[in-house]
């Protein structure tokens, strides 16, 4: 799923595979829902409320400070939840 502005707070994307927002997220985004281990969420903002990959989840207090508010991707590696900046 790609997204060309921002995600509103309290909203919630759905995809199966992968999701690109292109703008601030606020709400949730939820990838991988059908089982795909190998989904990624990127967004140029991140806000987020809750991020998950194929049914691991992380909310936005278990999110590192200083990734908030940067561009990022973020990934699963085994049940780890990994997330870079985009630069």
């Amino acid at each position: 799923v790609t997204i060309v502005g921002s995600v509103a707070s309290g909203a919630e994307i759905v995809a199966g595979g992968s999701i690109h927002v292109y703008g601030t997220l606020r709400g949730r985004a939820l990838a991988g829902t059908m089982g795909n281990a190998s989904a990624r969420i990127f967004c140029s903002r991140l806000e987020a409320e809750l991020l998950a990959i194929d049914g691991f989840y992380k909310t936005a207090e278990d999110m590192e400070p200083e990734l908030r508010g940067k561009a990022v991707q973020i990934w699963l590696e085994g049940e780890t939840f990994k997330v870079g900046s985009i630069a």
